[in-house]
């Protein structure tokens, strides 16, 4: 079988203008280990010559300080990340690091903080800003592990949640401050606490907090600290793939920064994150819609081997409510162009193709490649996947795989040497918890926005807001203009679709993978991100 690594991380990504009009510069490194490339302001590698970057530091060679958190952690090495990351990160360079959920990349972030942060100072001195209200409480007790026996006082903050223990807790003093970026820009609105002594800041899984739709807290935190407190902060960015919106990112948030990477020498693209669900064979549309909430594309091409089963993923899709099309053999000519410039304008968030109408597109900043079906040739899959990861930018491809299936992939993991990951398939649960946390995170920004007359005007419906939600039959009304808020703000609809080719005698007849007729909305999947 193919080579294992369960994870169950979004690395996903949002659809906004900002993204657009980009192109990165590959921060890559010889051989198969972490690697080290200074970026300029433009994340352009410095034309001088870089210098030979300082070896892994070892257990034995850090600080007293270091040493003894890593022991109460219980740890008898150091993970390659933070081995590679803890050097630069203690001397106070910026630095970008590519690392996965569970690379030890947690413990490369706190652990130099023993050393650059005053246990004295009861002030926000480092301030961690996390995707979602889980990550925070990990990434909290993980200081409070590592950090807490030094003197220094961590607090996890994030919204759905109330005001007063947070409020508390920073109020009493802490040198750490984790949380999300919307409800660190409440407390600092209210006045809660300041970021005037800040020395450290650390985006941690900044791809999935910008497909969260922090990127305009992300900014309005930035506004809340000190030009002479900026001109001396230190940043570090973390993330588990770096695609253009997330070097774009980079550039206002980081300063020249250091670039830490994992990089091999295989025949396929090195910036592509190769992973795969099993999947029920009779599951595989509601899995595929699970999937997109989850991984929330900017952009991808949905790849099947029929066109029978592209038009039946594309009308799930656009059922759905995303933006989709198809693109097969029976199209015009006329109809490709206007579908491939539309994806390229970033018109199409979706296209579902085959391999044969897909063949020799260049999109440079297609940023997930879905295989629906594992392509019938092995080469297949290299010219799928080349499809993400162009112009320097890493991209992502996920296959859906039945346990039959599973033997082909194996088979092109052997044939081209890929290290697939298997992660487990979103469960309809994982998906409310995702969805949740975004319409909160997007409400509660849009009420900060709200003038004073808004406000008072609002107050007039109150009382209806608690008779719903107190009335269990009345919950489907709060749940539509949930669902309907959530569609609109976030899967915008774009120019219509074309319409679908006529029928013809040369036609495939294969039958798509599941049941003929009218696809509805998939199970319990609720509203969707884009």
């Amino acid at each position: 079988m193919c080579t294992l690594t369960l994870h169950s991380e979004a690395r996903s990504a949002p659809s906004v203008e900002w993204m657009h009009d980009f192109t990165p510069v590959p921060p890559t490194g010889p051989g198969p280990r972490l690697s080290r490339t200074s970026l300029n302001d433009k994340n352009e590698p410095s034309t001088s010559e870089t210098p030979t970057p300082p070896p892994d530091v070892t257990l034995e060679q850090l600080p007293a300080s270091l040493r003894d958190a890593v022991a109460r952690a219980g740890w008898s090495a150091l993970m390659p990340v933070q081995a590679r990351a803890i050097t630069p990160l203690l001397s106070g360079s910026d630095v970008m690091v590519q690392a996965r959920t569970g690379s030890g990349k947690t413990g490369a972030f706190l652990l130099p903080m023993l050393e650059r942060l005053d246990p004295n100072d009861p002030v926000c001195q480092a301030l961690v800003l996390v995707p979602t209200r889980e990550l925070a409480h990990q990434v909290s007790e993980q200081a409070e592990l590592l950090c807490g026996q030094a003197g220094f006082r961590t607090i996890a903050i994030y919204g759905g949640v109330g005001y007063g223990p947070q409020v508390d807790a920073l109020k009493g003093g802490a040198q750490i401050v984790v949380g999300t970026p919307g409800r660190v820009l409440d407390h600092l609105l209210r006045g809660t606490f300041t970021l005037k002594a800040l020395k450290m800041r650390v985006f941690d899984e900044a791809d999935r907090m910008l497909s969260m739709g922090f990127y305009p807290d992300m900014q309005e935190v930035q506004r809340h600290i000190p030009r002479q407190t900026i001109e001396t902060l230190h940043n570090s960015m973390f993330s588990a793939t770096f695609p253009a919106f997330v070097m774009r990112t980079s550039q206002e948030f980081l300063r020249e920064p250091e670039f830490i990477s994992l990089s091999t020498d295989q025949v396929h693209v090195t910036d592509t994150e190769h992973s795969f669900f099993i999947v029920p064979a009779m599951d595989k549309d509601r899995c595929l819609i699970r999937i997109i909430e989850v991984e929330n594309p900017t952009s991808a091409i949905i790849f099947c081997n029929t066109k029978s089963a592209v038009h039946y993923v594309t009308v799930v899709l656009q059922r759905f409510g995303y933006d989709a099309d198809e693109l097969s053999a029976d199209r015009s000519q006329s109809d490709r162009e206007k579908i491939l410039n539309r994806l390229r304008q970033n018109n199409l968030r979706f296209l579902v193709a085959t391999d044969v109408a897909a063949r020799g597109l260049d999109i440079p900043e297609l940023s997930h490649v879905i295989q629906y079906e594992p392509p019938e040739d092995p080469e297949g899959y290299i010219h799928r996947a080349g499809r993400t990861g162009r112009a320097g930018a890493s991209g992502v491809a996920l296959s859906l795989v039945t346990e039959a299936e599973t033997m082909t992939l194996d088979g092109i993991a052997k044939r081209y040497t890929i290290d697939f990951r298997q992660q487990p398939a979103p469960t309809d649960e994982d998906v409310v918890a995702i969805v949740t946390q975004r319409v909160t995170a997007l409400l509660e920004a849009k009420l900060r926005a709200r003038d004073t007359l808004k406000t008072e005007r609002s107050q007039r419906f109150v009382p209806l807001a608690r008779a719903l939600a107190d009335s269990e039959d009345e919950s489907a009304l709060i749940a539509m203009l949930l669902d309907d808020y959530y569609q609109e703000t976030l899967h915008p609809s774009a120019m219509p679709p074309l319409p679908p080719p006529a029928p013809t005698s040369t036609a495939s007849t294969s039958k798509p993978p599941r049941r003929q007729g009218r696809p509805g909305a998939p199970r319990g999947s609720g509203p969707r991100r884009r």
